[in-house]
């Protein structure tokens, strides 16, 4: 029980070739993706996205789409970005094959100049040719350049707004679909009318969640004595168990910037019912993380990883903030509360074989098993 109220532990898996900010960009007015602006701006690097593997199976990514966001207009959502993308690499190599002319031309115009005279150069066909033929270049180039900016955000605009991709085993549907994979250890079986966790708490006087409304609004809640103690050694239980087996841990920003949130897959302006955000007048795009994932995805962004050093295992505690307005039923006790305390496993891999982030997730749920486990719970 104590486990479950006052420790949240999740598992995250990502693939080399995230990327991401030393100092990212800030602005007035919210730009339709934070994460563009910033690449735009020099602030990160280009995110590499793998449109041709997307593209070899189109009609089975459109599937999962349409799984995944049901009820959501998509028809041929994917088939224009394709498209979008090819036209950008169309332009991207009409844009290369000038700009290697252009240097080619440059280097003959060049050494016609080093064995010229300026007057003799004029009486010379091939040098005005050249001559000629750069200005052509430089009156072609200049508005595919423009047209390349233009593709660029139309493309990357669209493809950050896609969802990251389904797990293959993953249940479609609702939660009446979901199955149970595994149950571990006996469920206890009690001669007592058994009461909930803010009950029991309450009487031991370890939480305190009445009367707050004027402190912090709803949902927030107070430990205290033994409940404050059960938190940190649970935090700290895990942690050790995992820094043991070769974990780095990590303390991270509870503030993070847009754009960190985007390459996480959530917009925080378009998921205002989730994320607390600052300010803006005060304080432009700054957001509270609703898990230490969004800071630790944050710390690897534009961070060269040598391959010989995948994967690299993280593991982090932090105090995780959620608005969870959506949720308009009241929930009892400390779930959905605005705020808790969480550890976190988090993992970058290496892409070569493709098996590599799956092997981590495995090996996280493994490890997840084994710590509640050893705190004695039934769980599955």
């Amino acid at each position: 029980m104590a486990a479950r109220m006052l420790l949240r532990l999740c598992v995250r898996s990502v693939c080399r070739g995230l990327s991401g900010t030393r100092a990212l960009c800030t602005g007035e007015s919210a730009p339709p993706s934070r994460l563009y602006e910033c690449m735009r701006e020099g602030n990160l690097s280009w995110s590499q996205l793998d449109i041709e593997a997307l593209s070899r199976d189109i009609d089975a990514a459109e599937r999962e789409l349409s799984e995944r966001r049901p009820g959501r207009p998509q028809e041929g959502e994917l088939r224009a970005l394709v498209s979008l993308w090819g036209e950008l690499q169309a332009l991207r190599q009409e844009i290369h094959s000038l700009e290697e002319e252009k240097s080619q031309v440059a280097n003959e115009v060049k050494e016609l100049t080093l064995t010229h005279d300026q007057q003799a150069l004029q009486s010379i066909p091939r040098y005005l040719k050249l001559r000629t033929r750069g200005k052509e270049i430089r009156r072609r180039v200049t508005p595919l350049y423009q047209q390349e900016t233009e593709l660029e955000k139309a493309f990357y605009i669209r493809a950050f707004k896609l969802p990251n991709r389904t797990h293959p085993d993953t249940p479609i549907g609702d939660e009446s679909n979901a199955r149970v994979l595994e149950v571990v250890g006996e469920k206890p079986d009690f001669d007592f009318n058994v009461r909930g966790h803010l009950e029991i708490g309450e009487e031991l006087d370890i939480i305190r969640q009445r009367r707050l409304a004027h402190i912090s609004g709803n949902r927030c809640y107070y430990l205290r004595g033994a409940g404050a103690m059960l938190q940190h050694a649970l935090v700290n239980f895990t942690i050790t168990k995992l820094v043991k087996k070769g974990f780095l841990a990590l303390s991270v920003p509870d503030m993070l910037r847009g754009a960190v949130f985007e390459g996480c897959g959530m917009q925080p302006t378009a998921h205002s019912s989730q994320v607390y955000s600052l300010d803006p007048s005060a304080h432009p795009d700054l957001h509270l993380a609703g898990t230490s994932e969004v800071g630790i995805a944050g710390y690897f962004m534009d961070h060269v990883v040598q391959l010989s050093d995948l994967p690299i295992r993280t593991v982090c505690c932090s105090t995780c903030y959620r608005a969870e307005t959506d949720n308009v039923r009241e929930t009892w006790g400390l779930y959905r509360v605005h705020h808790f305390t969480k550890v976190e496993m988090f993992g970058v891999t290496a892409n070569e074989t493709g098996k590599e982030s799956q092997e981590m997730l495995q090996e996280f749920m493994d490890l997840q098993k084994e710590i509640f486990s050893d705190l004695g719970l039934h769980f599955q």
